[in-house]
């Protein structure tokens, strides 16, 4: 196992809508070991395949105790919204904003082997499905912003200051990141971080 690079706004790979998962492979299961890893190391909540450069339909997620993966999710969620709350991003480390989600989620969709794997979540368990399904169709949890919280996150987003905090982390993972020929860790998140 690896820890992947995780891919920071800006990057087109985030903004590509990802493509369904065929080949249950070898490679898929070192993709969702990878990812897991990855995770993992840097205390996330959830991770998508977009965010480690690979366009695949496939998320890892960790909250309260449940983890695990599901590939070419397909979502079912609530009519009713849950409080907002606030969400940041690994791949836009540093930012949290409150964002509105539905308050419960049904995920469906396979597991590594292909199995079907259905999985029913409230809470932040729906918030994280639901942010991390948005990574796979090329959505970013700053475009679900309303008002003067898009506003002040995409001003955040250009601002030289944001330039520096995105540099800081890249940099910071990048003197430990390790690739499929070695192993490594990077540090955590910023504040807000991780999903």
């Amino acid at each position: 196992m690896a820890i992947l690079n995780i891919r920071i706004i800006g990057d087109p790979v985030l903004r590509t809508v990802a493509d369904p998962v065929t080949d249950f492979g070898p490679e898929l299961a070192k993709l969702v070991a990878d990812m897991t890893e990855t995770m993992e190391d840097v205390d996330g909540a959830g991770l998508a395949a977009p965010q480690v450069g690979v366009g695949l339909r496939v998320f890892t997620y960790r909250i309260g105790g449940v983890e695990g993966h599901v590939i070419n999710p397909v979502l079912e969620n609530s009519e009713d919204f849950q409080p907002d709350q606030i969400e940041g991003c690994l791949s836009i480390p540093g930012l949290g904003f409150p964002v509105r989600r539905r308050r419960a989620t049904r995920v469906t969709g396979v597991d590594l082997h292909g199995n079907p794997v259905s999985l029913e979540g409230e809470g932040l368990l729906a918030r994280c499905f639901q942010h991390e399904t948005d990574h796979l169709d090329g959505i970013l949890f700053t475009d679900r912003l309303e008002g003067e919280d898009r506003k002040t996150a995409l001003r955040s987003i250009r601002n030289a200051n944001y330039d520096a905090i995105t540099e800081r982390t890249t940099s910071k993972r990048a003197k430990t990141v390790g690739s499929s020929f070695g192993r490594g860790s990077f540090g955590a998140a910023g504040p807000g971080a991780g999903q």
